[in-house]
């Protein structure tokens, strides 16, 4: 499945999934732009390493993506791409009427409206060359809910609505447009979490993973971030082409429940 010849780029890939998917991008030979809203010497530096560990050439652009101004300049400064990742996104936690406002605002800006404008700017350049792909990151909970979090589930349906949309908008025309759906997946994050967790439920580590954190993932394992970057791979490969405005689960059967 080799990529040599397009660009990608992965909005919020300075660390976690979006790094993840970025790695396994560039090591099927396309070219990278990484994304966040930071532009420190270290998110520099983190391109330079991938570039000199894959041999593809990566650059770091920063983009705040709460502003749609710039998730559209984000693609104009990266002479457009012929892979969208739309991976960036926010979570807050808290019952519907005690949710504040501006988490609402800026959780349904980053994880959804992002999309949109990236998508928006993207297209073009992808007509003009009758080819592209557009991969959206949505969630578990774009296919189902949890409580309390009620602006990550809002956006994170309008992710899967808005895949659809645009896949029926350019069938035909060598772009396809999906979004892939993870449970919870072991990032740095996640990971700093499992000590207090331990702490919390005088529970050793596998326990507290299986029992608490993975409750609702059947498999009662994480996905990692190198399975969903093989994903993101895929979905750009020659093998997905009549594979268009779906959602691909990786949650271990979670919405299978």
């Amino acid at each position: 499945m080799t990529l040599q010849g397009k660009r990608a780029i992965v909005t919020g890939s300075n660390s976690g999934i979006g790094l993840g998917v970025a790695v396994e991008l560039a090591k099927a030979g396309a070219e990278i732009v990484l994304n966040s809203f930071t532009d420190r010497d270290e998110d520099h530096a983190l391109a330079a390493r991938l570039a000199a560990e894959t041999g593809v050439p990566v650059r770091y652009i920063a983009a705040d993506m709460s502003k749609g101004a710039d998730c559209r300049a984000l693609v104009e400064k990266a002479g457009g791409c012929d892979i969208l990742v739309n991976n960036a996104g926010i979570q807050h936690v808290a019952p519907v009427e005690e949710f504040p406002v501006e988490k609402w605002d800026a959780i349904l800006a980053i994880n959804l409206s992002s999309a949109f404008h990236t998508t928006a700017a993207a297209l073009p350049g992808m007509k003009a060359k009758g080819w592209g792909r557009i991969i959206n990151i949505a969630s578990a909970h774009g296919l189902t809910a949890s409580p309390f979090k009620s602006a990550y589930v809002a956006a994170k349906h309008g992710v899967v609505g808005l895949t659809k949309t645009v896949a029926l908008e350019v069938a035909g025309q060598g772009i396809t447009c999906n979004a892939i759906c993870p449970g919870y997946v072991l990032t740095p994050l996640v990971e700093a979490q499992i000590p207090d967790q331990m702490k919390v439920h005088d529970m050793d580590r596998e326990t507290v993973i299986r029992e608490v954190m993975l409750q609702r993932q059947p498999s009662r394992q994480f996905a990692t971030t190198e399975q969903l970057g093989g994903t993101v791979v895929f979905l750009a490969s020659a093998a997905a082409d009549q594979i268009t405005g779906t959602t691909l689960s990786v949650d271990g059967g979670w919405t299978a429940l």
